[in-house]
């Protein structure tokens, strides 16, 4: 008996402890879903009693409260395929760049699987939706096991076990904590908003974390096989990646002075909401009989009598190039990769603050305002918000100039002028594509321009996004290698 302990406190006694404790965990996951699969298929009498009468008890108690199912909704939104997919794709994004192709790969991997385990076993059990009395929410194809719990175990599973080692110490176990709670939540949103029985969460969560320990297995089992420890799961998969693994390093200060900075940015902020209220003001309601009254009427007026079908499409896709989510999608792009790259959060800052900035004195301005839309047919109905300023045209012209103010100065690659195009090209379209919808005066069109370049050049000379560059020490620097891999 001794001898076996003292066997087991060898490194490869101790890899050993720990791969038949994973093949048990395995072979206990895989079992418990697949009887959960057996009595789900064979539709068992109490088993399925208690999933009515969990989504009508449910069903009862949510959909009298709005509020709740709005909040249900925004839990179950982080666990759909969409958030999922942008995060592993951004991770295995970040890890190349980073030369981190291992973790990349198990990324890869781990998501695929996931993605195919999922549709195959609905088709396979066909299992039906529930009905309930109030619906509150809607589900697509089939309804075990549940893909948003399935899912969000096993990318937000292996998100941690990539990154774990860039976390610190103290912070792990909170981190691992939060996860869980977080599967926990979208599962019981699922529940909650009548799109899945419990049987579907809890299946989710068994081939979910089945599979999860399987790819991990498999990884751990590769370091063995080239001669490399076996770490502990709270220290994570590459604990000798822990620098790369860390976004950027520790800035004492991204703004130079932060308070003055501050301070400077809430005044500016208030003078260009100035700015933008007066102009709106003049063009809107005092400018009769001037030729800007007579641009905002006949502009308008000559798109609509020269609409076509195609053009229509045409400017219906270049219009919502410029809408929320597609301008929200080209920032979840960008600061990621930007921040691989660069490893300075200072750029990230200045893109978040050049967008925050945008839409809040696009909506307090609008408000302000209160301009009514031109008075021909808006092909896209009615908006939540008034004409002045644009609202598209602002977001899309500050997103690329920011894009074109950071990469012009680090890299000296022909590329990069092709940010200066886009800064110039992806405005002029989303704003005669707003015009040419009726959704727009010519003069909203000058107020995103106003917006954009007050708002675009206080930040630039308060946050000084490419202050790194003129710092003399060159590892402060971008390297120019990595910019030019990105390039290819």
């Amino acid at each position: 008996m001794s001898a076996v302990k003292d066997i087991l406190r060898r490194p490869g006694g101790q890899f050993t402890e720990r791969s038949l404790a994973g093949l048990v965990f395995i072979v206990g996951t895989g079992a418990g879903f697949a009887l959960l699969l057996t009595l789900v298929r064979v539709e068992w009498g109490p088993l399925r009693r208690i999933d009515s009468g969990v989504a009508a008890w449910f069903n009862e108690l949510v959909s009298a409260h709005h509020p709740l199912v709005t909040v249900l909704r925004a839990i179950t939104d982080l666990g759909g395929r969409p958030i999922m997919v942008w995060l592993v794709t951004v991770a295995v994004v970040g890890l190349l760049i980073r030369r981190q192709g291992r973790l990349a790969g198990y990324l890869l991997v781990t998501g695929a699987g996931a993605l195919a385990l999922d549709p195959s076993l609905k088709a396979l059990v066909g299992r039906l939706r529930p009905v309930v009395d109030v619906p509150v929410a809607a589900g697509v194809g089939n309804s075990f096991p549940s893909g948003h719990a399935l899912g969000s175990l096993v990318a937000y599973g292996a998100l941690l076990l990539v990154f774990l080692p860039a976390i610190r110490p103290r912070w792990r176990r909170p981190a691992i904590a939060f996860v869980a709670v977080l599967v926990f939540a979208i599962g019981l949103t699922r529940i909650a908003l009548g799109v899945h029985f419990v049987t579907d969460v809890l299946g989710g969560w068994l081939l979910g974390l089945a599979w999860l320990v399987v790819t991990g297995y498999a990884f751990r089992l590769w370091r063995r096989e080239r001669g490399r420890p076996v770490p502990e799961l709270t220290e994570g998969l590459e604990p000798e990646a822990r620098q790369d693994l860390r976004p950027a390093p520790a800035e004492e200060r991204m703004l130079p002075h932060p308070w003055a900075g501050t301070a400077e940015l809430v005044t500016g902020w208030v003078l260009v909401f100035a700015a933008l209220y007066g102009f709106g003001m003049l063009v809107s309601y005092y400018a009769d009989g001037t030729f800007v009254a007579w641009l905002d009427t006949e502009v308008p007026r000559w798109f609509e009598e020269h609409r076509t079908a195609t053009l229509d499409s045409v400017s219906y896709g270049w219009s919502k190039a410029g809408d929320t989510h597609a301008i929200l999608l080209v920032s979840l792009i960008f600061c990621p990769l930007i921040l691989a790259v660069w490893r300075r959060w200072r750029p990230v800052l200045f893109v978040v603050l050049t967008m925050f900035g945008e839409l809040s004195l696009f909506l307090t301005t609008a408000r302000a305002v209160d301009r009514p839309r031109p008075a021909v047919e808006n092909l896209d109905g009615q908006m939540p918000t008034a004409s002045f300023p644009s609202g598209h045209i602002a977001a899309t012209m500050c997103l690329y100039a920011a894009i074109a103010i950071l990469v012009m100065p680090r890299t000296d690659r022909w590329w990069r002028w092709l940010t200066v195009v886009a800064a110039v090209v992806m405005p002029l379209g989303v704003a005669l594509s707003r015009i040419y919808r009726g959704m727009h005066h010519p003069s909203d069109f000058a107020g995103a321009i106003l917006l954009t370049v007050l708002w675009v050049g206080l930040l630039y000379l308060v946050v000084r996004p490419n202050a790194d560059l003129e710092q003399d020490d060159p590892a402060s620097k971008p390297e120019p290698a990595v910019l030019d891999r990105v390039a290819a």
